[in-house]
This record gives C-alpha cells, structure tokens and sequence, in this order.
C-alpha cells in the first residue's frame, strides 16, 4: 500500500509561525518533530511505499526531515509548480503508479494521537477499497466546529451527502444527530478506480493530467522513478479543483469510515493550545516565558523573553521578526493578518529569518536600506547555485569550515577568519567540499538587496536557472 502524502498548502492561520517556504507541516511543534514527519512515522506502519505530492520548496524540507527518521518505506517525489488543488495532485500521483494499488491519501499537517484506533479504521478501510469503493474517513465530532465540511452518513458505511461549513445551530444538529462526521481530507481507494472515477466525472481535469505526466500516464504505469516533475506550462494547463468537488460529491462508490482517532488539523491556534503541553495555570509550556498571574494563554518564542501580567486567554507568538497577539477564541482572523501583508507587498508573509535551502541555510542577522547581513551555513557536499547580481556586491567571511569559492575564472579555498569580495556582476559559486558545515557571513552592499536580484546560471539541484528582480523567488 502507497501512503500519497499531500505536501501543499501554507498554513495561513497559523502565521508567523507557519510562512509560505516554511508551512505549518515542517514546523517542529511536537517533541522536536514535525507534524511531516510526524504522519511519515504513524503511516509508515502501514504502507511500504511513500508518494510525496510537493513544491519544489518543500522537497528539499521533506528530504531533511526525512532524513532525521529511522524510516524504512520506499519514498517517491511528485513535484508540482504550481498548485492545482487535490484533485490534480492525487490524479497525477495515481497516474505514476500500478492501476491496482491501493493508496492512502493523507495531508502532511494532521495531528492524530489514537493511533491504535487508527491503524484499525485503515484496516476497515482497506477491506472497502479493495472492493472497488472510495473510502473516505469521518472524524467523529466532538463540539460543533463550524470550520469544518461534515459528511452525512447512512446504514454505517454508505454517504448520503457531503455539507459545507455549516453556520454555529447547523453544526449543533449535526452533533446531535450522530450520523454526520467531520471531513478529514484522508482517503483510501484502488489508483484505477479513482482515475476512472475521475474521467469519468472531471474528464477535463484527467485529460490535462495525463497529458502533463506524458508517458508515465496509466497506460505506462512508472514504478521505480523517484523523482516526477511536472512542467510548469503543463501544470499550469490543468483546471483546479478538489477531490470532493470533482469526484467524492459525486460518485457513487464512496464509503464513509467513523473514524474516532483523536483528529487535529491543527488549523488555527486555538486549535493548536489544545494539542501543547500545559503548566499548572493552563500556560503552554515554554521555557522562556515568565508568568506573573497569568493563566490559560498559548505562548510561543524561543528566541526572547517573554513576560505576561495578570494576562488571560491570550495567544501571543513571537517569531523574532514577527508578533502576534490575539484573543483566544479569534485565532481564525490570523488569515486576514496575512492578506494584509500581501497587500503591503511585505515579505513576512512568505518567510522566516532563518531561510532553509536545499543547500543548508541563511538568517538575516540585519537589514537596512543599502545593506543586509546573513549568516550562511552551507552542508557537506553542496554547493550554491553559479550567479550573478544586478543591484549589490557581496562579502563573504568564513566563520567555520573551508569554503570553495569561485569568482569569475578564478577558484579558491577561503578559511575560518578569510574573506573574499564578489563585485556587481561578477559570476560567483560557493561550495562546501569538506566534511562539516560552512558557515560565513555575508554582507551584501548596494542599492537593492532582495533575494530575487539573482540570475542563476546553473544549479545542482535543477530550480529555475534564470531569475529576474520582480519575480519574488528566494534565496541563491
């Protein structure tokens, strides 16, 4: 069995701390792992086989964290420019595998804690699908979560209809009718039976995927390519929608499976303090808060102090380059924080201090008009991509490390208290040759210091190779 693992999504609700190059999914909030990891482990005891639907951002942060698992399963990669929503990306992924495979659909960034209870719901599951069924999981409410689609059940396993975000009374009848669960995003079906389900009620949207995937299409079902990547013009060619919208709502094999796990889609912060250990007063556990009478707030920084007086019920989050202070009980607005950032054409929406490459990392230790100042950290046996700036010139110290640095024609290796100076124009690489990781300090100089004034000429690891300032594309 294939554990299809869904990868998108930026996790809005929960800025600052989930940003767009670093969404909420491989933010580590549970015992120093991540809720990626987190389902890797838990799904891994079922399926021996993993499918990672992703962007190429986020392939490189699931190929560390995957790295810091005792993981045994086989991992593929799917990777998609752009989104097109889950229709497209299970259809794709489905494409690229056996007609008869059954496979688990699950989004990366849910909690569940049951998972005895779990591993038996899936056991359920896969009696159903493999008699031709689209299993779907019904989480057995537990309040009347109006943030939530409900799916409304009959004789146990058949659905009778899927329901929208229901208004506060609505979810209350819900609850009390017993017979209408929360929808989790989680399914389970043979590969050939959705995409037949698929052309059959979205032809547009299988068409378009199967044109995309080329050869490994159903007709040639690929098996032991690791690495799948769509074409941007053929993504882009593809029509968004669900798989609720598209399939699910409208077939007439799907199954329901209550599914009473101990869910969480961690979905906002209210959400979130729920999940997170607690002190003696209903505090989040942190080590850096210090409380002065204050009770049943979510706090969260680890890089400052933090100090609450005679505060109740509050979130305040603290990500260094960010604040946040809310009402519990009105975290859901946090999304209308980030639409404002866009507006402002601000980058805190998108990413942290701390940017995480393929190559290693950069902070922003400072940044003012005409200058901005980074600590790098480059990994053993990587190496920047080959560049060049338009609108600033670089200095590059080596804190640790040796550093192979190219400028121009030239190759050198820069040592721990070394330098090296890269003028405007000039074509450039670093690279890490040695055993343990580079770190240096960068300071940039010049009238623009944003992260897309960059063209690359080449790169190891096969993003875009020309970039232009506007585009907003981020880091070397």
């Amino acid at each position: 069995m294939t554990n299809i693992i869904l990868c998108g999504g930026s996790g809005t609700r929960l800025w600052p701390i989930s940003r767009t190059l670093m969404p909420k999914q491989f933010v580590k909030l549970f015992d120093e792992k991540s809720l990626f990891q987190l389902t890797l482990e838990r799904n891994s005891k079922v399926c021996d086989k993993n499918f990672i639907v992703s962007n190429a951002e986020q392939y490189f942060l699931a190929l560390d964290q995957l790295e810091e698992l005792d993981c045994h399963a086989s991992v593929r990669y799917l990777l998609e420019p752009i989104g097109k929503n889950t229709a497209p990306a299970i259809a794709l992924a489905c494409m690229a595998l056996d007609t008869e495979e059954i496979v688990l659909v699950t989004p990366s960034d849910h909690l569940i804690k049951d998972e005895e209870v779990y591993e038996k719901v899936l056991l359920q599951a896969k009696e159903l699908a493999k008699q031709g069924n689209l299993v779907t999981f019904g989480i057995t409410p537990t309040f009347p979560e109006t943030g939530f689609g409900y799916i409304e059940s009959v004789n146990e396993f058949d659905v009778k209809a899927f329901h929208e975000k229901p208004d506060f009374e609505t979810a209350t009848a819900y609850l009390n009718a017993g017979n209408y669960y929360w929808n989790s995003g989680m399914f389970m079906f043979r590969a050939g039976v959705f995409l037949e389900e698929l052309q059959k009620y979205a032809p547009e949207v299988f068409e378009a995927c199967e044109k995309a995937l080329g050869e490994r299409g159903t007709a040639k079902a690929c098996t032991s390519e690791e690495l799948i990547r769509i074409k941007h013009h053929d993504m882009a060619n593809i029509p968004e929608d669900s798989i609720d919208y598209a399939v699910m709502e409208k077939s007439n094999k799907v199954k329901v499976i209550p599914s009473d796990i101990a869910w969480s889609d961690v979905g906002s912060f209210d959400a979130l303090y729920d999940e997170l250990p607690k002190d003696t007063n209903g505090n989040t556990a942190n080590s850096n808060h210090i409380s002065i009478d204050s009770k049943n707030n979510l706090v969260y920084g680890s890089s400052r102090k933090i100090a609450t007086i005679d505060i109740e019920d509050c979130i305040i989050v603290d990500t260094g380059d960010a604040l946040l202070v809310s009402k519990k009980g009105s975290s859901q607005k946090v999304k209308n924080v980030v639409a404002k950032l866009k507006e402002q054409n601000s980058e805190l929406h998108n990413i942290h201090l701390t940017g995480h490459r393929p190559w290693g990392t950069y902070t922003i230790l400072e940044e003012s008009p005409g200058y901005k100042i980074k600590r790098i950290v480059v990994k053993p046996g990587k190496r920047l991509s080959l560049q060049k700036h338009f609108h600033r010139n670089e200095h590059w110290i080596v804190v640790s490390g040796t550093a192979t640095v190219t400028v121009g024609d030239e190759t050198r290796l820069v040592r721990p208290n070394e330098s090296t100076y890269i003028k405007m124009g000039e074509i450039h690489r670093l690279a890490n040759e040695g055993m343990i990781p580079v770190v240096l300090i960068e300071a940039q100089v010049g009238e623009y210091t944003g992260e897309d004034d960059i063209v690359r000429i080449d790169d190891d690891f096969k993003r875009e190779t020309i970039q232009h300032e506007g585009e907003n594309i981020n880091g070397k």
